[in-house]
């Protein structure tokens, strides 16, 4: 037995000396900034599209902090509203008459759901085709919970000439006030920098391709080189499709952090927070049962093999565990830092991946019971035999 402790202690400690001097730099958050100050001027048409349904809380922010935007007078924005019941499309128009844009902003009504497309990206199709009337330079896609900080565009279109690059994305900072939040959305945004390092991402020689689908902006020219919306129709993580096909086609690719720029959906409960993984998690995994067990082992291996040595008694173990358990918090302390908490959260990354384990595990169960990507009231990802 302590000769497995061992074992277990030392890959632990290699991999998380691999994960701080070789991947990428990923957890050195200060550095995923905007590259470049904002454009002064943008040359030419940006047109905006959100997909929206059931949105009517949320929306009227987003609408309204993309018409304050340092180049608002280079936008036009559409609104796909998805079938909503809400009043979604009510909510928009409301947002863009108190912002005195009216013309600016054109609501869609979207057409019914075809098969083999997932519900926000059939919406956002839709937007993109009333999009390549408008002859824009960008398209910006953009969820309809994000408030847009003022040179949140601008910057994005200097970071995008400046590579020059395809598709540029900000991670904006997600809401982080509640228990639950403090403890789980910092570790979201640390999992997937680990998973799509932005180092990796920006550079032409590696093939790892990541955006976050919040705020993405985008040349026409390269999305069509790739295939169009209808390349990636079916994807559930389609921040990350998008992100492969435009590098997959020799696009350019950049990822960083926008802290200025807010999404405005709480996830104040553990449940909530629970069902926005399990939607996708297994998904990441390609429906694969073997690397679910692998993924499990791994985040075993890495995040818990710590605990374990330090409750083992035995001093060389006790000295690795707590060795290692120093380096995990030493790579999670700038996202904490960023969010703006205490040091003392660095200490808390074993219990939220457990409670990340949990997630995924079940993200497979909901996947093989019919019930996968589970959406505002549709089901987007099953097994062809549930």
């Amino acid at each position: 037995m302590l000769y497995v402790a061992t074992i277990a202690g030392v890959i632990c400690l290699l991999a998380w000396l691999y994960l701080l001097c070789a991947r990428g730099g990923f957890w050195r958050v200060g550095r995923l900034g905007a590259t470049r100050p904002p454009s002064a001027n943008v040359p030419g048409t940006i047109a905006v599209v959100i997909p929206a349904r059931d949105e009517a809380e949320v929306i009227g922010q987003t609408v309204g902090s993309l018409l304050a935007q340092t180049c608002a007078e280079s936008l036009r924005i559409i609104v796909v509203d998805d079938q909503s019941c809400d009043g979604t499309a009510d909510a928009v128009r409301k947002a863009a008459s108190a912002a005195g844009h009216t013309p600016a902003v054109e609501v869609i009504s979207g057409a019914p759901l075809p098969a083999g497309w997932t519900g926000k990206l059939w919406a956002v199709q839709q937007g993109v085709r009333r999009a390549s009337e408008l002859d824009a330079v960008f398209l910006l896609l953009t969820d309809a919970d994000i408030r847009h900080s003022p040179d949140n565009i601008a910057a994005l279109v200097a970071v995008a000439e400046s590579g020059p690059y395809d598709l540029t994305s900000f991670m904006v900072r997600l809401h982080c006030e509640a228990f639950a939040e403090r403890l789980l959305i910092p570790a979201f945004v640390f999992f997937f920098f680990m998973l799509y390092p932005p180092g990796w991402i920006k550079d032409r020689r590696q093939t790892t391709a990541g955006a976050a689908g919040g705020c993405m902006l985008v040349r026409p020219a390269a999305l069509d080189k790739a295939g169009g919306i209808a390349a990636i129709r079916n994807e559930i993580i389609d921040d990350c499709a998008l992100a492969r096909a435009i590098k997959r086609t020799g696009g350019n690719v950049w990822l960083g952090l926008a802290p200025d720029t807010v999404s405005t959906r709480v996830y104040a409960t553990f449940a909530e927070i629970e069902r926005m993984i399990s939607r996708t998690a297994f998904n990441q995994l390609g429906h694969s049962a073997f690397t679910l067990l692998g993924s499990l082992l791994g985040l075993t291996v890495t995040y818990l093999v710590p605990w374990l040595l330090i409750l083992s008694g035995h001093i060389t173990l006790i000295a690795v565990g707590v060795l290692c358990w120093l380096l995990m918090s030493l790579a999670y302390a700038p996202i904490v830092r960023y969010y703006g908490l205490g040091p003392q959260w660095a200490l808390t990354l074993p219990a939220s991946a457990c409670f990340y384990m949990v997630a995924t595990l079940h993200s497979a169960i909901k996947y093989w019971s019919g019930r996968g990507g589970e959406w505002r009231g549709r089901t987007q990802d099953r097994s062809a035999g549930a």
